[in-house]
């Protein structure tokens, strides 16, 4: 049984449909794994035990009678702790919200029950998921897989390594700024980013709702389109027969500043295979990209003090300094400001668009670094915040233009290869994924 804990959800889900795995004991295998392991209590803020054990029994229920209801119906995943779960905790990883305890499932968590996801537990987060790098001294911050000195990513932190370290099939995340893409990239995983308003967003907590956006943390492609799928109530993308033969990808020169060696080699090695499995590279800035970066403080700072700013000043001594202290940048911009650059961004989003029109998509390292120390960056402000910047600087891109991303690993440890693609559009972006996923075996 403990191969179970490494194989991706696909192949467990086809191995409940040919009734090699019960969906009980899978569940009770992963249940397990979380007790007996020493970082479990850093990854997972609370285990919904009971929920999983009777989500199981009724999906081998469903397996008996040949009517599960997706191929992922009786596969065991965890869900960052911002996502409401009815009658358990949902604290989004800030003394703020301690205690408190929604009534009711946010819509995501009901559609993947629906589909027969098995709900594991609430996994910890950095506060109020407003930092890339996942350290939280608040609560908790879970270890990466490379380097457990490291943080993991953030701020969907405990999904990536729920995952990395064998504690659930998938873990599901929210990406504001990189906040999936970033953990993913760091413990070698999957992550895909949907477009803005794909997935809703009820009973999500909220960071900033114009850039939120609900992901996967994944082993697979496969596994990334079949949590979506899930997760909207769909079908998933057909990701048979993609190839990157004749496909156009650009690589984009402005995100290519300061990544540092390991990230690097890692892009190139990716960009290597594409090209040999049969991609023409290009590569080139896009202007609208570098005036975009200069309007984020402005976008997402103030968004996010505006949403938490009574709480945060009502008790700052709850909150970490750095963060409080991000939190707080948004105080520096008006309402005018705001309002202005949100426009000049809806423009810059159609110049990218026009710009990267002839490419099936644009490709870019997923994070300049690779995980700092944990203990130096509680230690110094200083490295905390240039880190955090770095970390951020290229994923954000794909939030401030609008766009679905997904990071595919590298075979470099903790370096990821990230692809750009329109708004919804999705489907064509995982089977571009699927294609490099094949290319960088």
């Amino acid at each position: 049984m403990q191969e179970w804990l490494k194989m991706s959800a696909g192949d467990l889900g086809r191995g409940i449909g040919a009734g090699q795995i019960d969906p009980v004991a899978l569940t009770e295998c992963y249940l397990s794994a979380i007790d007996a392991h020493d970082f479990a209590p850093r990854i997972y803020a609370r285990v919904t035990r009971d929920r999983a054990l009777a989500e199981a029994g009724a999906a081998r229920e469903r397996a008996r009678l040949g009517l599960r209801r997706s191929l992922l119906d009786g596969v065991p995943i965890s869900w960052k702790d911002l996502f409401d779960s009815a009658g358990v905790a949902t604290e989004a990883g800030s003394a703020f919200l301690a205690g408190r305890v929604p009534d009711a499932d946010a819509q995501v968590l009901r559609n993947a029950t629906e589909a027969g996801l098995i709900c594991l537990g609430k996994t910890h987060m950095t506060e109020l998921a407003f930092s890339g790098l996942g350290l939280n001294p608040i609560t908790e911050s879970p270890p990466c897989i490379n380097d457990f000195d490291a943080v993991s990513g953030g701020s969907s932190s405990g999904a990536a390594t729920s995952v990395a370290f064998g504690l659930a099939a998938a873990g599901i995340g929210s990406d504001t700024g990189g906040s999936v893409r970033i953990p993913a990239a760091w413990n070698d995983l999957v992550g895909l980013k949907t477009t803005s308003g794909r997935l809703p967003l009820t009973g999500v907590v909220p960071l900033a709702a114009r850039f939120d956006t609900v992901g996967p943390l994944c082993r697979t492609v496969e596994d990334a389109a079949l949590v979506l799928a899930a997760l909207e109530g769909d079908r998933p993308a057909d990701l048979t027969g993609a190839s990157l033969s004749g496909r156009r990808l650009l690589v984009l020169t402005d995100a290519l500043d300061a990544v540092r060696d390991a990230p690097l080699k890692g892009f190139r090695h990716a960009v290597e295979r594409f090209r040999a499995a049969g991609a023409e590279i290009f590569e080139a800035p896009v202007p609208a990209v570098s005036e975009a970066m200069g309007l984020s403080a402005i976008l997402f700072a103030t968004e996010a003090y505006g949403t938490w700013k009574h709480e945060i000043e009502a008790r700052p001594e709850l909150m970490f300094s750095e963060v409080r202290e991000r939190f707080r940048g948004g105080k520096a911009f008006s309402g005018a400001d705001y309002v202005a650059a949100w426009q000049r961004l809806d423009a810059l989003r159609a110049e990218y668009l026009a710009a990267t029109a002839g490419f099936d998509s644009v490709i870019l390292p997923s994070a300049p670094i690779l995980p700092p120390d944990k203990q130096k960056l509680e230690n110094d402000g200083t490295f905390f915040a240039s880190e955090n910047l770095l970390a951020l600087r290229n994923t954000r891109i794909g939030n401030l233009m609008g766009l679905c991303a997904l990071t595919l690993p590298t075979g470099v440890p903790s370096a990821g290869v990230m692809l750009l693609a329109p708004p919804m559009a999705e489907e064509r972006l995982l089977r571009l994924g699927a294609a490099g996923e094949a290319a960088l075996r």
